[in-house]
Order: structure tokens, then C-alpha cells, then sequence
């Protein structure tokens, strides 16, 4: 039979026959530019903290932001940027809350009564609500999407490398040896699933003594430029064990932080081009 090249119909595996793409149309009240995954292989490496940083260097370099809280079970963003209360609907969508710089964000903290109800649930119901949150609220025009991940490569990861556009990671790590094998396997992840690496932070790098100014590895040895040069990454950046920091996310003030730590990672982000808009799904 002659190849009219509609695969709709077809059940031949040959040549001619093209990949069905899975990524889940956006909202039609959202125009979102790049969407940047920030992940971990393992929990308590600060992967919150790094998301919560970087959207506010893009936010203060004059892009529009938003965060996309894909940690169902341990969310945390709302606490970090300080917003309170819940998200309501209209007919077009979710609207999502603002945090006081005017990022927008979305977490499921915002839908819940309380926020320290816990969320028990299996992990489709998870991941679809995580697909929900791309589909189902109104973004409006978004420059730069972070979506703060949930740690190690199960049913979320997946589904946000497959079903949302995402234009690349950032992985974040800490000093120990043991860390850096569990990176490998986000990345190695990334990787199947052709995701871009666009750059690695190690958190708790050091700490800087506030009077002689002497750096302490207190985690060990800084094994970030192996890694980075392993799996091919050109942007690295460091953060110290800062007191600070904690203190800003606790207080939910983040977004007044001070340090240059990430502006060469902010660098890099600002050189992604956007994606193009023609060749999303219908």
C-alpha cells in the first residue's frame, strides 16, 4: 500500500514514521517563553532555595517570572517567597498568586485549607495535578518558568520533561561523594529524555567565616568542576553555607537577598532563546 504519510491510521513501523509528541498544550490565557527545571537526585541539597534565587536574579534583571511548585508532597515556595492564602478559578483558569516582586506562583500549599495538610496521594494523581498546573492556569506572559522538582527521577521528573517544554535543567548538589553519583542519575535521566544541561549548583559549598573571612569545606571537598566537566557543563556556580538565607526563606522574604552567587547562572539563563511558539502542540 502507498505511504500517504498520515501515521494516524498506520501501524507500520518504518522510517517516515514521526515521534507523537506528549507535551500538554499550554493554557490559552498563558504565553510562556522558557521553562527552566531546577533538579536533584536526592532531597536537602537546597533545590528550593536555588529556584527561589535564580527566579528572583531573572525577576531583578527585568524578565517576567514564574514558579511552577512540581513538589506535591514537600512543597515549600510559597513559604520561601512569603504568600499566604489561596488561588480561586474563573472560567479561563487558575489564577495564580504573586509574590511581592510580582512573580507568579503556583503550588498545591495555595489550594489547600491548611498549609501544613498533608498531601497523600499515589503518584499519577501527583503528576497529573503537576500537568494541571501547566494546562490549567493562566500564566499569562511569562519570560522565564522555573519549575522547582521534587527529588530523584520517579513519576514527576518524568512527566515534566515529557508533557511540559522544558528548555533545560539546572541541577543542584551538594559537596559529598555519594551526592555526585545520585546527580549522575538526574542527569543521566535528562539526558534519555534530551533535555538540555544548561548548568550545576553545589549548595553548601563552604563556609565563610564572618571575621577572618577564611573559607571552611565543612561537607568535604568541592567536586563540582569534576562533575560539571563529566557530564559536560559549562555553567557552575557555588553557594556557601549562609545563615541568611534560611533566615529570608523562613521569613518569606527571599526575594530581598543579597549576594552575587548566581548572576553568572543568570548570565547564561538570559542567552536561552525562547521557544518557537509555532511549533507547540495544538
Amino acid at each position: 500500500m502507498a505511504c500517504d504519510h498520515d501515521c494516524s491510521h498506520c501501524g507500520s513501523d518504518c522510517s517516515d514514521r514521526k515521534a507523537e509528541s506528549l507535551i500538554a498544550k499550554e493554557n490559552a490565557k498563558s504565553d510562556v517563553k522558557r521553562v527552566i527545571a531546577v533538579v536533584s537526585g536526592k532531597g536537602g541539597v537546597g533545590k528550593s532555595m536555588v529556584s527561589a534565587l535564580l527566579t528572583t536574579a531573572m525577576r531583578r534583571r527585568g524578565f517576567s517570572t514564574a514558579v511552577l511548585d512540581a513538589d506535591i508532597t514537600g512543597p515549600s515556595m510559597p513559604q520561601a517567597f512569603g504568600v499566604k492564602g489561596m488561588v480561586y478559578a474563573t472560567d479561563d483558569g487558575i489564577i495564580p498568586a504573586q509574590t511581592a516582586a510580582g512573580t507568579k506562583l503556583m503550588s498545591i500549599n495555595l489550594m489547600l485549607p491548611d498549609d501544613t495538610d498533608p498531601v497523600v496521594w499515589r503518584g499519577p494523581i501527583i503528576a497529573g495535578t503537576v500537568t494541571q498546573f501547566w494546562t490549567d492556569v493562566c500564566w499569562g506572559d511569562v519570560d522565564y518558568m522555573f519549575v522547582d522538582m521534587p527529588p530523584g527521577t520517579g513519576d514527576v521528573p518524568l512527566t515534566v520533561f515529557q508533557q511540559l517544554p522544558v528548555d533545560g535543567i539546572i541541577v543542584v548538589t551538594s559537596p559529598q561523594e555519594l551526592v555526585g553519583m545520585i546527580v549522575g542519575k538526574a542527569v543521566k535521566m535528562a539526558n534519555m529524555l534530551n533535555v538540555p544541561l544548561l548548568g550545576i549548583v553545589e549548595n553548601m559549598s563552604y563556609f565563610e567565616c564572618p571575621d577572618c573571612h577564611t573559607r571552611h569545606r565543612i561537607f568535604g571537598e568541592s567536586h563540582i568542576e569534576e562533575l560539571a566537566a563529566k557530564y559536560g557543563i559549562d555553567t557552575v556556580a557555588r553557594l556557601p553555607i549562609d545563615p541568611s538565607l534560611a533566615a529570608l526563606c523562613d521569613e518569606g522574604r527571599i526575594e530581598s537577598f543579597e549576594g552575587g552567587w548566581l548572576d553568572e547562572m543568570a548570565d547564561m539563563l538570559c542567552r536561552v532563546q525562547p521557544r518557537d511558539k509555532s511549533a507547540k502542540p495544538e
